[in-house]
């Protein structure tokens, strides 16, 4: 007899194997050309919904936009996605992907958008060159003081880097640490 929460493991985790799968059929030029629409859509949104972001993120040395798909079955869950940085002052665009592991009580699907805002080339630099874990993930907004309202509803990550999390529809029903990876896409740069 098989343990239960073995077979929803393998359950997640084959259906976490297969959304790189649907980029498959794409040529390179096609997932970047799909990566700036979801990008731009996700800015354009952002830019409705938090106002000032237009300005925090134009006044940044630069900004990274990921569309990611996480899903979650109990006591594991993972999410994968893809992204691109852009240096605002030289113009050029990094393809990444983003991995997550996920431990806590939950169950369900969520499809959502995070944008990073980058005040400094230093931070810009080590998250596009080196890549980026972030072992928790924080759940309120904050803002800071001497910032203004520019970025209202951004999470303050680290000195300098704020990040903007939008989420879609989508049944969530979690409380969770999460472990997130931030890396170059090899393939596509």
């Amino acid at each position: 007899m098989t343990n239960p929460n073995s077979r929803y493991l393998l359950t997640l985790f084959l259906l976490l194997a297969a959304i790189p799968l649907a980029h498959a059929k794409q040529t390179d030029d096609e997932q970047r050309a799909e990566i700036r629409e979801r990008a731009a859509k996700a800015l354009e949104r952002l830019y409705k919904e938090q106002p000032g972001s237009q300005q925090a993120i134009e006044s940044a040395v630069g900004y990274a936009v990921f569309s990611n798909f996480g899903m979650k079955i109990f006591f594991a869950g993972g999410g994968s996605g893809k992204g691109l940085a852009r240096d605002n002052k030289s113009g050029k665009e990094t393809f990444m992907k983003m991995v997550e592991i996920q431990a806590g009580l939950g169950l369900g699907a969520k499809k959502y958008q995070l944008v990073w805002v980058f005040e400094t080339q230093n931070t810009l630099d080590s998250f596009v060159n080196s890549g980026w874990e972030i072992g928790a993930q924080a759940s309120a907004s904050a803002q800071s003081g001497d910032t203004g309202a520019t970025l209202e509803g951004a999470i303050s990550i680290s000195p300098g880097v704020w990040l903007y999390q939008m989420t879609e529809h989508g049944l969530a029903l979690d409380l969770t640490a999460k472990g997130t990876k931030y890396y170059e896409d090899d393939d596509l740069n």
